[in-house]
């Protein structure tokens, strides 16, 4: 730690210098979990580095994606729980570029917040290494900005980005995609990050006992329900990509269904999804219930228990929810693509 960079001056305007260094201190043990073979550099210095392999990448392409929690952090907040926020920066960023078949390789984050406090910044690094654990990536830098005056002093914002690479011969494109193609979902863990103003909204979260437990979602708090991390698809689909040519995949995340399957289907093409097949979530139908939301606003906002859809050719299909369930994905199909003029039918 540095014991000679202090100024009087700048703490009277509200920014710890100090602090800062606390909380680098506090993380390194997380971030050492993270450390992959391509990692060239340590936390503190100005640029992070990373060497590429790229045995067996006959024309690497870097993927790159950013994205942060939202307001989702609200229930953080409310919670005064700050260690599984960063699963869900990593995950919203993760989940993005693993569509184009692309391997995560390295994240940095980005931490705003009105006070510095490092042990709530050393829980909110914990969640953001335990989501790279998760996915692969390295976490190779990062940023803390202390805000005074900006953001009260108890709150903060989470934003993230990564970098990955495909074999440009392997990129996921949807040029193959035929009707007949199945559809496959990929269950998630909850709301994941999106869509969290109308639910802050539906439960009025600051005047409600979060904490309290919900008949409706088997005993668990709504507080606890809603923190529930993002899900990071990773591992399963990279598993899958070996043997299986996915001919689309999509990241359900804001826009729900209406918006997010579509833009894996070309002109021409629709899904056709089976309402019935899929196995919605009981904090859905809650949410529906008190706040008297439609099922089209429904699933044109939240994923409905469906974090991510793959597209495979019939044939594939019985392989690939093989492979899926062979690494940890309950995935079943949920629809087919067929010759229509809209992208999206769900009947």
């Amino acid at each position: 730690m540095n014991t000679n960079s202090r100024s009087d001056s700048y703490a009277a305007a509200g920014v710890d210098i100090t602090a800062g260094y606390k909380a680098v201190e506090l993380m390194k043990q997380h971030i050492a979990k993270t450390v992959t073979p391509g990692v060239c550099s340590d936390v503190g210095g100005f640029g992070g580095l990373f060497e590429l392999d790229l045995t067996d990448i006959a024309r690497p392409v870097l993927v790159s994606g950013t994205d942060g929690v939202g307001t989702k952090l609200k229930i953080a907040f409310l919670l005064d729980k700050h260690d599984t926020v960063g699963i869900d920066c990593v995950a919203m960023c993760v989940n993005d570029i693993i569509c184009c078949g692309a391997k995560p390789l390295f994240f940095l984050d980005y931490i705003a917040c009105g006070k510095n406090i490092p042990e709530r910044i050393a829980d909110i690094v914990k969640g953001v290494c335990d989501g790279c654990v998760q996915s692969g990536a390295a976490l190779i830098g990062g940023e803390t900005a202390e805000m005074p005056g900006f953001y009260p002093v108890d709150e903060y914002d989470l934003a993230g980005y990564c970098t990955g690479v495909v074999d440009k011969r392997k990129i996921i494109n949807n040029k193959e995609m035929r009707p007949g193609d199945l559809i496959i979902a990929l269950p998630s863990s909850g709301v994941h990050s999106n869509g969290f103003s109308l639910v802050r909204k539906v439960f009025d979260v600051e005047n409600t006992d979060l904490k309290a437990p919900c008949a409706e979602l088997g005993g668990k708090s709504i507080g606890e329900t809603l923190l529930t991390p993002t899900k990071i698809y990773v591992k399963p689909v990279l598993a899958l990509l070996k043997l299986i040519r996915a001919k689309g995949i999509s990241h359900i995340t804001g826009g729900g269904f209406y918006e997010n399957i579509p833009r894996s289907i070309p002109d021409g093409l629709g899904a056709k999804i089976d309402r019935s097949a899929i196995k919605i979530l009981p904090i859905f139908d809650l949410i529906a219930k008190k706040g008297g939301i439609s099922e089209r606003d429904m699933f044109n906002t939240f994923n409905m228990g469906v974090g991510m859809s793959i597209v495979v050719s019939r044939i594939d299909a019985g392989l690939a929810l093989e492979i899926l369930k062979q690494n940890g994905e309950d995935a079943y199909i949920i629809g087919e693509i067929i010759e229509s003029k809209d992208k999206i039918t769900i009947c």
